[in-house]
């Protein structure tokens, strides 16, 4: 009834009487099925080396949240959510390849000694602020050639990760 009145007021007043929809505002649903790429996500994680060292975990914090496929994680992980429906876990062993790389050894840095400790020697590692691992590949004079590696470098990777919510 409403909208025959209306079509019949537009047509008097000479303007065409098809109706227009009107957007209205709907509640966007609940995040229903699989994480695919684009997709925002909250996970649960925990992770161990080969040797079942952990060397990260979510358990005890809030769960992690990205974006399916945007490159914010290393793609072992990435791969790993991607298909997950929310409450569910899947043990994922990641190489190194789709971690944080192998250990290279090809593009070492030169760094003045006097930055050093000075008990550095060529063979020795330290760990820099960031988690890095820089190893002393060689000294001549006052300059150390040093190679960074993320900490995780040429490890493989297990993750026992839980999908808790797609946003």
């Amino acid at each position: 009834m409403a909208l025959s009145l209306l079509t019949l007021l537009v047509a008097a007043c000479g303007s065409d009487p098809t109706p227009t929809a009107v957007p209205t505002a709907t509640p966007a649903p609940a995040a229903t099925g699989v994480a695919k790429a684009g997709d925002s996500v909250a996970v649960h994680y925990h992770g161990t080396l080969d040797d079942g060292t952990v060397f990260d975990s979510s358990l005890e914090r809030t769960p992690l949240e990205f974006v399916v496929g945007s490159g914010q994680l290393i793609a072992g992980f990435d791969k790993a959510v991607d298909g997950l429906a929310v409450g569910e876990s899947v043990t994922v062993r990641i190489p190194p390849a789709e971690a944080y790389g192998e250990l290279d050894a090809a593009a070492p840095v030169p760094v003045d000694l006097e930055l050093l400790p000075p008990t550095i020697a060529e063979g020795d590692s330290m760990e820099l602020g960031d988690g890095s691992i820089a190893r002393i590949v060689s000294i001549d004079g006052q300059t150390a050639m040093v190679v960074i590696n993320h900490a995780l470098a040429g490890q493989a990777l297990t993750f026992e990760i839980t999908l808790v919510e797609i946003k």
